[in-house]
């Protein structure tokens, strides 16, 4: 493969990411906007969500290339969507609480008296909201990832693309009674 189609794809990669991401990361955005409106507080907080969106596809489209080993590769595929679904997910709480930290550095007089407060101050709940929302959406993106191995290239693309064919999946198995019941 050329420099111009690894470009092409890494940039193909990227978007797609960002466009998952994004529809996530903004779901959560429009969540917390209407719960906050019915208080009345007022949430500015979409230019953080496509800078967080950006950076989470980039990241995430990196460590898709990080081997889990040789126990993960030989067990079945939800065993890999899981673990990487776990490892990604301790990573977001990582960066939401080390975020809110650097946040209220001057404020709490450091970086390591503002780490401590965060875990007394409303905020985790804030943390701990984010980290919900964002492992869904990576536990999401991880068995998407295994289907569209499974499938191969354009795979998934074809799969939501095109029309289920006729006949597919419409018998509906009912369970057999018993008798003595």
């Amino acid at each position: 493969m050329g420099l111009q189609q690894k470009l092409i794809h890494e940039v193909k990669a990227m978007v797609s990411a960002a466009l998952y991401f994004g529809c996530w990361i903004t779901a959560l955005v429009v969540l917390k906007h209407l719960v906050l409106e019915e208080y009345q507080i007022e949430f500015n907080g979409m230019s953080i969500a496509l800078v967080g969106t950006l950076i989470l596809s980039k990241v995430v489209l990196v460590l898709e290339h990080v081997p889990l080993g040789a126990w993960v590769r030989v067990r079945p595929a939800w065993v890999d969507v899981l673990f990487r679904t776990i490892l990604y997910a301790i990573g977001v709480v990582a960066v939401l609480l080390l975020e809110k930290a650097f946040e209220g550095r001057h404020e709490y007089g450091g970086f390591g008296l503002s780490l401590m407060a965060v875990f007394r101050h409303v905020d985790v709940n804030h943390v701990w909201a984010n980290a919900i929302c964002l492992s869904g959406a990576l536990l999401g993106y991880n068995l998407l990832s295994v289907i569209r191995r499974r499938l191969g290239n354009g795979g998934l693309r074809r799969l939501f693309l095109t029309p289920i064919p006729e006949g597919v999946g419409d018998e509906v198995v009912m369970p057999r009674r018993s008798l003595s019941a």
